[in-house]
């Protein structure tokens, strides 16, 4: 009886162990993540803090010469204010950032899905000049989506932009929106160099200079397809990237046609 008890002692001793090596191994991956987490953070806020000193140190600049002659101060206060537009651009984008972690920055109504690809078709033939075409979309009033419209169109632009920023004049864009049972599906289409297979599963993360990365870098600060993300994902769906077999990349948004409170953030 006493073996029998020690026999009992040792396995409840060897599952305590067990369980507490599990539990050590779960805390280091928590403490990993965390610590993940953080160094993003602060690469992030670096990049912030670098992008917004350039604009800030053109404007200084800029503003020594306007006690010179009439013709240099007028260039100089057209290029302060270019300047002072891509900053506000860029504090709205971080404004949209930070309000897309609460969930609450979109409006949701029905949106007419044939009209919004006429729309977006017009929308984009300003962006550059490329080959614009709209392969494919529903008749308009034939799909409703649930949706905030006006995210979604500049969800699309920045992926239009994106894809301008990757092409040459000429080269052709397509764009596509198609209803499939559930779901609907926004697209963008180029024949640019593709994205690069070391970022690919990265491209839509907040970061900078990981989210311009192709062939070679696009201007600004680079969170545009962060911005795609986060509206695609507040509207319960996602976006993803693949390469074309052909050349160039699909940037694809796939939404919920009615999504349901659990599909929402």
């Amino acid at each position: 009886r006493d073996l029998d008890s020690s026999l009992v002692g040792s396995e409840m001793c060897i599952r305590d162990s067990d369980e507490l090596a599990e539990l050590g191994t779960t805390f280091n991956a928590m403490v990993d993540r965390l610590e993940e987490g953080f160094a993003q953070q602060r690469q992030f806020l670096d990049d912030v803090a670098h992008e917004l000193r350039t604009p800030i140190t053109i404007v200084q600049g800029n503003i020594d010469l306007l006690d010179d002659e009439p013709a240099d101060r007028a260039a100089g206060i057209e290029t302060i204010n270019d300047e002072l537009d891509r900053m506000n651009r860029y504090v709205n984008d971080l404004l949209l950032l930070a309000k897309a972690e609460s969930g609450e920055f979109l409006q949701m109504e029905p949106v007419d899905v044939g009209e919004l690809a006429l729309a977006l078709d017009a929308r984009v033939q300003a962006l550059g000049d490329r080959k614009w075409q709209l392969v494919t979309a529903p008749a308009p009033g034939s799909v409703a989506l649930l949706a905030d419209r006006a995210r979604l169109v500049q969800a699309v632009l920045n992926l239009a932009t994106n894809a301008t920023q990757h092409t040459q004049p000429g080269d052709v864009i397509s764009l596509g929106v198609e209803a499939n049972g559930s779901t609907v599906r926004l697209w963008v289409r180029d024949t640019g160099p593709g994205v690069d297979p070391d970022v690919i599963d990265q491209l839509f993360e907040r970061r900078f200079r990981g989210a311009a990365s192709r062939a070679h870098r696009s201007e600004g600060m680079g969170i545009g397809l962060s911005i795609v993300d986060a509206i695609a994902r507040g509207h319960g769906g996602h976006a993803d990237v693949m390469n074309e077999a052909t050349g160039g990349a699909r940037f694809t948004i796939e939404l919920p046609l009615d999504p349901t409170p659990e599909e929402l953030p």
